[in-house]
């Protein structure tokens, strides 16, 4: 049975005086995105997808590259767009995220709402697993945000409901059916593999 595997990217280098669209992985996150392409060297993965944020990408570049496989982009993969504030450092990021989850009908400060970004999530996730040709697992590099609001939608929960990633780099993924979009995996970190 293929597979979708969505993970969040993992630890980035935070850089205020540059589009956070623009940031890269760090290090550690290099480091972690590596040790997660090695877990999947021993599956069928045929096709690796990314959005086109570049911490998505290169994340996904590390992937492809391990496996021999060329990497796709898909905008709509994008996290929940926040251009209208920009960079916000904690602890008030976390506010305006736990308000964005709490009230996803509105715009929270401008961002998109997070009924829209769920829509947008989902309908790539469902359009990547419908027109892949190929027929093997599918490998998706993403964002912490618009993967809880997928898990959302998989679990059938509302938005701010949904199961959320434990680790606080990021670097955590869940696994899909890819035939029936249904969830087979919950939340785990990369550190932690592949449930039995």
């Amino acid at each position: 049975m293929a597979l979708l595997i969505f993970i969040t990217h993992p630890e980035v280098v935070i850089d205020p005086g540059q589009p956070v669209p623009e940031w890269p992985l760090s290090e550690t996150g290099r480091r972690r995105m590596a040790h997660f392409a090695g877990l999947l060297a021993d599956r069928n993965v045929s096709a690796v997808y990314a959005s086109t944020e570049r911490k998505a990408m290169d994340g996904a570049a590390i992937v492809a590259e391990r496996l021999g496989l060329p990497y796709r982009t898909d905008a709509n993969l994008g996290e929940n767009d926040r251009s209208s504030t920009g960079y916000i450092a904690p602890p008030e990021f976390w506010e305006v995220v736990r308000a964005f989850f709490g009230r996803p009908h509105e715009s929270v400060r401008g961002w998109e709402r997070a009924i829209d970004a769920q829509t947008r999530i989902v309908g790539a996730v469902d359009g990547i697993a419908r027109e892949d040709e190929t027929s093997g697992d599918i490998v998706i590099v993403s964002h912490g945000g618009v993967g809880c609001l997928l898990a959302a939608h998989l679990q059938g929960v509302e938005i701010g409901r949904e199961s959320r990633p434990s680790h606080p780099g990021g670097g955590c993924f869940i696994v899909i059916e890819r035939e029936t979009l249904t969830l087979r995996q919950d939340w785990r970190a990369i550190e932690d593999g592949f449930a039995p």
